[in-house]
């Protein structure tokens, strides 16, 4: 057995006026459980998003997206190459955009009582219902009217595309779908029927000529596995956003760089909870990848990072 090269552990030192680039550098040093993780996966991000020849993603999934992060993963946007995310996001990136307003709650409610006063809870963040299915509802309306009011309609679009006329359509540059279409950034969104968007399409599809191509997107994430040599990701969460950057990526040998961040177990054999090392074995990741799981709550972790890349 050959013998271990152990790195030494370093007394975080604080001081008056530190940045978070310089915090987050001194975590990488300083051991201290998720900690290490933290500082190990941002310099994996810094170097997947310097390498120029490495095709970058970024995944994450709706319930961030209800929460302030959502400002934060709009100005992150334009340093990927593309963004797959859930039908939530554009549920809630809309009904924010179009003015809806998002309330502090608490985890331990009381349910029934915020159903009658109609309340949805997601976490410990409140959403009146006005404030996001109606507000939903009249955004999308208006903006598949004006596209299918173009003279550009097409009469079928993949998610990616109808997501860029979308963006396109939004006044709020704070939206991640606006901030997307103004860098060129596709966003790939393989379970687009599953939320208040999907529903509205359903409805929508049935007084017009529309038809949503799912597979043209699916051709689109094969292409990028193979025309990219490299490949790296930064994963928020779980779920199918997760399992599609690593799901296409296994036909180019897997990623290159990965880095997970998640709250899940391992031990009840999902998707969401595998630690990137399980990917390895399907050869969705290389065995020789720079990559790092990350366990903690997206909301504290993320927001650190990208301070620590210094990049918005």
């Amino acid at each position: 057995m050959a013998k271990m090269h152990l790195k030494t552990i370093k007394d975080l030192r604080l001081k008056k006026g530190m940045s978070v680039k310089e915090l987050v550098a001194s975590m990488n040093e300083m051991g201290g459980f998720s900690a290490q993780h933290l500082g190990q996966g941002t310099g994996i991000v810094r170097e997947m998003l310097d390498d120029k020849e490495c095709f970058n993603f970024l995944s994450f999934p709706a319930d961030i997206v209800a929460t302030g992060l959502r400002g934060a993963l709009a100005q992150a946007v334009k340093h990927f190459d593309a963004i797959i995310t859930t039908c939530g996001t554009l549920d809630h990136d809309l009904a924010r955009a179009y003015g809806g307003k998002y309330s502090f709650g608490s985890f331990y409610a009381d349910d029934a009582a915020l159903h009658r006063q109609k309340v949805y809870r997601l976490g410990n963040v409140f959403i009146e219902q006005k404030e996001y299915g109606l507000a939903v509802e009249e955004y999308f309306n208006e903006i598949m009217d004006d596209i299918h009011g173009s003279k550009d309609y097409k009469k079928e679009y993949s998610p990616s595309e109808l997501i860029y006329e979308f963006g396109k359509r939004m006044k709020d540059d704070g939206s991640i779908i606006r901030q997307a279409y103004l860098h060129n950034v596709p966003i790939f969104n393989p379970g687009i029927v599953d939320g208040a968007f999907g529903t509205q399409l359903a409805i929508w599809s049935q007084t017009h000529d529309f038809k949503l191509n799912v597979i043209k997107d699916e051709l689109k994430l094969s292409d990028i596995s193979f025309e990219h040599k490299k490949t790296g990701a930064l994963m928020v969460g779980g779920g199918i956003s997760k399992h599609h950057v690593i799901w296409w990526n296994q036909f180019k040998g897997g990623l290159d760089y990965a880095v997970y961040i998640t709250t899940a177990t391992q031990f009840d054999g999902s998707l969401s909870g595998a630690r990137l090392t399980e990917a390895v074995s399907w050869g969705k990741i290389r065995e020789n990848a720079k990559y790092v799981t990350i366990d903690g709550d997206a909301t504290i972790i993320l927001p650190v990072m990208l301070a620590g890349l210094d990049i918005v």
